[in-house]
């Protein structure tokens, strides 16, 4: 088993061996691309961001700057958003689901290392993948640590660090990270706290 097949299988691996150096330069000479596009260039943006990526839906944009280990080991669903300055560390698998908006400044963490200093010092280091489900919104700010599930139809308030399972429907916030209230029906009517809507068409 070489380096990249332990990094994928979630075991202890070097990170500068096996063809795994050239690989991220890869994807720094497409990420530089993309994120130096002129706005408004959305043909070459939609055609660099699928091969930056490994899988995608038909609806996709990622504002500039986009930052990615790799790249190919991310997956995102239909109609995903997300805002300036997205971090995905893809040593691991991320995938994502429909309908998920996240935004600015958030930094999804597959990689690690050891805590004990020997160990972190030998140059091993891991990857453990993040599931995201569908309908989910991501506040800005967050941090999501390797390992985590985020349920469907989740929101996760601005300024979080998400260690741990979020279950379904569900709003979640804090460091760490946890769930505060279930979302239901009646939220429905609202577009922010207490305030009703003023249209039918949503």
């Amino acid at each position: 088993m070489n380096q990249k097949e332990r990094m994928l299988g979630e075991l202890p691996y070097r990170s500068w061996l096996d063809g795994l150096p050239e690989e991220r330069m890869a994807a720094r000479v497409r990420t530089r691309e993309y994120n130096s596009l002129e706005p408004g260039d959305d043909d070459r943006r939609n055609e660099l961001i699928r091969e930056i990526l490994g899988k995608t839906g038909k609806q996709i944009f990622i504002e500039a700057p986009f930052i990615c280990d790799y790249g190919k080991n991310i997956e995102v669903g239909e109609n995903f958003y997300a805002n300036f300055n997205l971090v995905i560390l893809d040593v691991a698998r991320v995938v994502i689901g429909d309908n998920v908006m996240i935004a600015p400044n958030v930094a999804i963490y597959t990689a690690g290392h050891p805590v004990h200093p020997v160990s972190r010092n030998s140059g091993y280091e891991y990857g453990i993948g993040i599931t995201i489900g569908n309908n989910v919104w991501i506040g800005g700010n967050v941090v999501i640590n390797p390992g985590v599930r985020i349920g469907d139809n989740v929101v996760i308030g601005a300024g979080s660090v998400v260690t741990k399972d979020i279950p379904d429907n569900f709003i979640a916030v804090g460091n760490p990270c946890r769930p505060i209230r279930e979302i239901t029906e009646d939220d429905r009517k609202y577009y922010y706290r207490d305030r009703v809507f003023d249209v039918d068409d949503y």
